[in-house]
C-alpha cells in the first residue's frame, strides 16, 4: 500500500504563489509518472502538470508559464511551484502517483487533495 501526503494549499491573493507538495511512502519499487491535478464544483478533474520518471513534463494549457513541476526522486516527492495565481486557479488539488509496488504489479493513487483559493 502507497500513501500520499500533500501539503500546501490555502488562500493565498492573485498575482501570488504557493507550492504544494506530495510525499509517496509505502511498498514503492518505482515511481513511474507523479502528477497535479485539479478539481472545482461541477466539473471534471483536468491535468495541471506531470513529470515522468525521466524528468519529461507536461502542462494543461491554462497554467503554462505560470506553474512548474519537479520531483525528488529520492524522497519519492512531487512539488507544484504556483505562481502568478489567478482565481480561475481555485481548485482542490490532487496529487497522482503512477507506480510499481514491491510486488511488481502497477497501481495508481490518489491524494486526499488540497484546497487553492486565489481571492482578494
Amino acid at each position: 500500500q502507497v500513501q500520499l501526503v500533500e501539503s500546501g494549499g490555502g488562500l493565498v491573493q492573485p498575482g501570488g504563489s504557493l507550492r504544494l507538495s506530495c510525499e509517496a511512502s509505502g511498498s514503492i519499487f518505482r515511481i513511474n509518472l507523479m502528477a497535479w491535478y485539479r478539481q472545482v464544483p461541477g466539473k471534471e478533474r483536468e491535468l495541471v502538470a506531470r513529470i515522468t520518471s525521466g524528468g519529461g513534463t507536461n502542462y494543461g494549457d491554462s497554467v503554462k508559464g505560470r506553474f512548474t513541476i519537479s520531483r525528488d526522486s529520492a524522497k519519492n516527492t512531487v512539488y507544484l511551484q504556483m505562481n502568478s495565481l489567478k482565481p480561475e486557479d481555485t481548485a482542490v488539488y490532487y496529487c497522482y502517483v503512477d507506480s510499481i509496488g514491491s510486488d511488481k504489479y502497477a497501481y495508481r493513487y490518489w491524494g486526499q487533495g488540497t484546497q487553492v483559493t486565489v481571492s482578494s
